[in-house]
C-alpha cells in the first residue's frame, strides 16, 4: 500500500447543476421567521431542494443542508477544493488507484452521543447503492464497499479512480447512523423507506440537527450539541428561507431582515454599500454552443462550421452579458480545474472565414434552440443568443433563433436532436473527469451526434484520462484533452458565469463552495 496521494483536484463552479427542478416556494421570507437576535442566522435563497435524506439529495440548496447536517469522510478546507482532506477518515491506495483503505480519525460521536464506526459508513453508502431511484446512486457505481474492522473501510474500484476521494466529499453521501437508520426503515436491499424519517429528523454528526423542514418556505436547524468535531457554529438556530426573487433577497439583506442572500445577480452586487460585503467567484458551470454532427445537423453537420463559429464571436462582447464573477471560458474543462487552458480562443475573422470555406458553406441558414426561462449563474439566454446571432452573422453566418422553454428544449437536448444548441453543463463533484463526457463517444459528445469513431484520436485521450494512476500523468492527459478539445470538435465553450453570495457586515465567512454551495457552521458572527 503506497501512502496517501491527494491528487490536484480544483473545481470552482456548482454542483449537480444538471438537477435543475428544484422548488420555489415564492418569496416566503415576509410570512416566514427573520432575523431575531445574534444567537440566530438567517439564510435567504432561492431553493433547489427535495429532502433531507442524505441519500435522495442531489440538489444545491439539499447539498448545503446535508453539508450542516452529515459528514462525510473527506473534506475541503473552506471554498478551496483544489485539494480533497481528511474529514471523518484518512486515507491510503494502491498504486493502481483501484483500492482506497479509509480509517475513522478520532473519537467522533452522532447527535445522541453514539460512536461513529465503520458499519455506519458501509451502511450509509450500501444504502445509497441499493437505491435505484437514489440522485446520487451513480457516485459509487463500480464500488464495493466492505467494514475491514471497527475503524476501517476497504473501497474496491471496477477501473483506477483518482477521483474517489473528490466524489466521497458529496454532502450527498454523507454517513448516518445505521443503527437509528434501521430502526426506522433504512436498508441496502432496496426496500429502503427511511426518507420520511429524515425528513423529520436528522441521523448524522454534523454541526447542526434538523429542527423543521417545509420544502416551500424555510428549513430551520438548530445546534447539535453532541458534536465534537472542528467546526462548531457561533449560532444556536439557522433559519435558510426560500425566496425566490432576487430582489426581495436584496431588499431582505438591506434592511437587515436577513444576514446572508445568495442569488444576487451582477448588475444588483455591483450597487451594493460598504455595509454588505460579496464573494463574488467563477461558478464550475460552462454555458457553450453545440453543433450537431448526427442526422440533426443536416447539410451542416460539420466540425469546419464548429471552428468557424467559435473563431466569428467576440467573447469581451459576450461577457458583458454576464456580470460580476463571470470570466470566458477557456475550454471544455473551466478555468481552475485540472488540465485547464490559461487562456480562450480569441476571434479571428479571417480563421472563421477560412473555416466556412472549408465547410463548403454556402449560406445556409443555423437555427439556434436554447431554453428562454433558464437563467444560469445571471445569465439570460435570450439576449445572448441574440448577441450570438449578430456576431455571426456579420461573419457572414446566417442564425435563425428559436427558444422554447427549458422542460421543453431539455428533452431536444438530451436526446440528441438539437442541431444547433446553447447550453450549459456543471460538474457532479470536484473533479476533471466530470468533463470527459464532452469527448466523442460519450454522453455530451453523443447529444452532438459526435461518435467515437468520428475522432479516435480525441476518444482515445479522454479514455486515457480515465484510466491515469499516477497524478502528474494525468494532468497532462487532461490538458491534451483540452487541447484537443479546443482545436477540433462540435462545442464553442463560452462564458463560466460568476457566482455571487452577500452578507451583511455583522457576519462573516459566507463563502461560496463549488460543492456544497456554502458551509453554514463557517459563517460567524464579525470580529
Amino acid at each position: 500500500m503506497s501512502s496517501r496521494r491527494i491528487t490536484p483536484v480544483i473545481a470552482l463552479g456548482a454542483v449537480a447543476l444538471l438537477a435543475l427542478a428544484g422548488c420555489s416556494g415564492g418569496n416566503s421570507a415576509n410570512n416566514s421567521e427573520s432575523s431575531q437576535g445574534s444567537d440566530s442566522l438567517v439564510i435567504d435563497t432561492a431553493f433547489s431542494i427535495e429532502t433531507t435524506d442524505p441519500g435522495h439529495t442531489y440538489d444545491p440548496t439539499g447539498n448545503m443542508i446535508a453539508k450542516a447536517l452529515y459528514e462525510t469522510l473527506v473534506d475541503f478546507e473552506g471554498s478551496d477544493v483544489s485539494t480533497p482532506v481528511p474529514g471523518l477518515a484518512s486515507w491510503e491506495q494502491n498504486d493502481e488507484a483501484t483500492e482506497f483503505t479509509f480509517t475513522l480519525e478520532g473519537d467522533r460521536v452522532f447527535s445522541d452521543g453514539s460512536p461513529i464506526e465503520a458499519k455506519d459508513v458501509v451502511f450509509s453508502l450500501q444504502r445509497i447503492q441499493g437505491m435505484a431511484d437514489a440522485k446520487p446512486n451513480f457516485l459509487l457505481g463500480g464500488l464495493t464497499i466492505e467494514e475491514v474492522d471497527d475503524k476501517t473501510i476497504r473501497f474496491t474500484s471496477e477501473t483506477p479512480l483518482l477521483q474517489l476521494p473528490a466524489i466521497l466529499a458529496n454532502p450527498a453521501l454523507g454517513i448516518v447512523n445505521a443503527d437509528v437508520v434501521m430502526e426506522n426503515g433504512g436498508s441496502t436491499d432496496g426496500s429502503d423507506s427511511a426518507q420520511g424519517f429524515l425528513d423529520g429528523e436528522s441521523a448524522g454528526s454534523g454541526p447542526f440537527v434538523l429542527d423543521t423542514l417545509d420544502l416551500s418556505s424555510q428549513v430551520v436547524l438548530t445546534r447539535n450539541d453532541e458534536y465534537n468535531g472542528d467546526e462548531e457554529s457561533a449560532y444556536s438556530r439557522v433559519v435558510v428561507r426560500n425566496v425566490s426573487e432576487s430582489a426581495t433577497q436584496l431588499a431582505n439583506l438591506k434592511g437587515g431582515d436577513s444576514m446572508v442572500a445568495m442569488d444576487l445577480n451582477g448588475d444588483q452586487v455591483a450597487g451594493l454599500g460598504d455595509d454588505i460585503s460579496v464573494d463574488s467567484v467563477p461558478s464550475g458551470q460552462t454555458i457553450f454552443l453545440l453543433l450537431n454532427q448526427g442526422e440533426a445537423g443536416g447539410d451542416l453537420a460539420n466540425v469546419k462550421i464548429a471552428e468557424a463559429i467559435r473563431y466569428a464571436l467576440d467573447y469581451d462582447a459576450l461577457l458583458e452579458l454576464a456580470g460580476a464573477g463571470a470570466v470566458q471560458a477557456t475550454g471544455v474543462i473551466p478555468p481552475g480545474f485540472e488540465g485547464a487552458l490559461d487562456s480562450g480562443v480569441k476571434q479571428d475573422l479571417d480563421k472563421a472565414k477560412a473555416a466556412l470555406e472549408e465547410a463548403g458553406y454556402t449560406g445556409q441558414t443555423l437555427k439556434l434552440q436554447f431554453p428562454n426561462d433558464y437563467p444560469v449563474g445571471g445569465v439570460e439566454f435570450t439576449p445572448l443568443a441574440e448577441r450570438i446571432q449578430a456576431q455571426l452573422e456579420d461573419a457572414g453566418i446566417a442564425v435563425d433563433l428559436a427558444p422554447a422553454p427549458f422542460a421543453t428544449e431539455l428533452d431536444a437536448y438530451v436526446n440528441g436532436t438539437e442541431g444547433f444548441g446553447l447550453w450549459f453543463w456543471g460538474p457532479d463533484y470536484a473533479d476533471s473527469a466530470n468533463f470527459l463526457p464532452f469527448a466523442p463517444g460519450l454522453k455530451v459528445g453523443l447529444r452532438a451526434g459526435w461518435a467515437a469513431e468520428a475522432n479516435p484520436e480525441i476518444a482515445g485521450i479522454a479514455a486515457g484520462a480515465a484510466a491515469a494512476t499516477d497524478a502528474e500523468q494525468r494532468t497532462e492527459a487532461f490538458t491534451e484533452f483540452a487541447e484537443a478539445m479546443q482545436a477540433e470538435g462540435p462545442f464553442v465553450p463560452l462564458i463560466v458565469p460568476g457566482r455571487n453570495i452577500s452578507s451583511a457586515s455583522s457576519v462573516s465567512g459566507a463563502v461560496y463552495n463549488s460543492v456544497w454551495e456554502m458551509d453554514i457552521a463557517e459563517i460567524q458572527p464579525a470580529g
